[in-house]
């Protein structure tokens, strides 16, 4: 969330951000609750204050036993209001964090400002065939790489068994996106898949949101707990209440994990196949650094999703997020798209990859600080996330870009050594 303070020194600049971003947000909430949180900090410091006087008096009044009495009673009186008034700070701070709660972050300069994403590049060009090509639901059908039959059978709709050379796949790119991780430098780690419901709201998410047609987490019955939605939860976690030594930053994670969604709201869009499920595996890259370092931080995590998925030699486009698309955290985001010839009409550009900057956003909530180098006090982190794989949307690209006349699927080079084959062949008929 943003400092109280950034707020009341910033109200119009960030009225105008929620305007843009398509938030409503009672911004003078904030201050007007802040102002009453400074009022009733401020009686309870002075009468704290008295207190204490009375207690040196005390001490002072020696063997006058009428007056040290008196001077007790005096003190002990002040108890009831002082713990009051400490009450009712901690109430009204409650209610001033849950209005900022509700105010996302600020807004890059440069983010385009609307509903239309800005496209900053491309590599390659969209896939062309000499023959009608198939979706990937045709291909998964015909090569028996899924099951979505049973996946429905055993857990609901969309969920799915990964089969064959599909689930290889999977397995392919997990290693070969954790391999480039590790020599970038970042530490490899797997997560928990579940976690506390305070984790998800530091991280951004309404784990407990009333409303089922929003609501985006499984909840696990009589816990605190939560399926994650991503990794960048539970690596986000990681270092929640901590204090860092600038030393230590930037901290770079690569984390494995599954990752599971209600996708309320999203009927009718990307139904078919393995665009849109309740469950899939996902590397995720997650860096804790200094505010001086978030910047390039952002466009190294872009550039290592490129260099993923200009490996696989699939065609794609970066997109610079819009306002009315990002999500409350982010303050820039990045997103890859991949040539998908196989949705639409003739082929369209699908999400594969996002990678986004939250500056302070998520630290404040998490309690993540540092403590910089020659200097007093403690600030906090900033953190950024970035998809390296997701396994099924990668699987939908590849299948669609890579099939062949013959209904087969070359797999590409560098997925080879774990799948154990160049080609995926049409399975012979019955």
């Amino acid at each position: 969330m943003l400092d109280p303070a950034f707020v009341r020194d910033n109200l119009d600049a960030v009225k105008q951000n929620c305007a843009d971003r398509g938030v409503k947000a009672d911004v003078d909430a904030v201050v007007r609750l802040d102002d009453e949180r400074r009022r009733l900090q401020r009686a309870f410091d002075e009468l704290k204050a008295k207190q204490n006087q009375l207690s040196e008096q005390i001490k002072q009044a020696g063997k006058d036993k009428e007056r040290r009495e008196a001077l007790v009673a005096e003190s002990r009186g002040m108890k009831p209001q002082l713990e009051q008034l400490e009450a009712d700070v901690k109430r009204v701070e409650a209610e001033r964090d849950a209005v900022l709660k509700t105010i996302p972050n600020m807004t890059h300069p440069a983010a385009p400002v609307g509903s239309v994403n800005k496209v900053i590049k491309t590599f390659a060009t969209p896939t062309k065939f000499d023959f009608k090509p198939k979706d990937h639901v045709d291909l998964i059908e015909a090569l028996d790489l899924a099951d979505t039959e049973a996946g429905a059978r055993v857990a609901g709709q969309k969920f799915y068994f990964l089969k064959n050379e599909g689930a290889l796949l999977e397995l392919a790119l997990v290693q070969y996106a954790m391999n480039a991780l590790v020599k970038e430098g970042f530490t490899p780690v797997i997560t928990p898949d579940l976690a506390r419901t305070e984790v998800l709201e530091g991280i951004g998410f309404l784990p407990r949101d009333p409303n089922p047609e929003t609501r985006q987490v499984y909840t696990v019955a009589d816990t605190d707990l939560c399926l994650v939605a991503t990794a960048e939860i539970t690596l986000g976690g990681m270092h929640m209440n901590q204090l860092l030594d600038e030393s230590q930053l930037p901290l770079r994670y690569v984390g494995l994990s599954h990752c599971f969604r209600t996708e309320a709201g999203a009927a009718g869009r990307d139904t078919r196949g393995l665009y849109r499920v309740h469950q899939f595996t996902k590397v995720e890259m997650f860096v804790f650094c200094t505010p001086e370092q978030s910047d390039a931080q952002h466009e190294d995590l872009l550039r290592i999703e490129e260099q993923i998925f200009q490996g696989l030699g699939l065609p794609y486009q970066v997109v610079d997020t819009c306002t009315g698309d990002l999500g409350g955290p982010a303050y820039r985001k990045y997103d890859i798209e991949a040539w998908m010839p196989g949705r639409g009409q003739g082929g369209e550009f699908g999400e594969v990859t996002s990678t986004s900057n939250c500056t302070d956003y998520q630290a404040r909530r998490l309690g993540i600080r540092y403590r910089p180098k020659d200097k007093k006090g403690t600030r906090f982190v900033h953190t950024l996330n970035g998809t390296a794989v997701a396994c099924t949307r990668a699987i939908v690209a590849l299948l669609e870009n890579y099939q062949q006349a013959d209904g087969g699927v070359r797999v590409p080079e560098v997925l080879r050594p774990w799948v154990g084959k160049d080609v995926i062949a049409p399975k012979p008929k019955r």
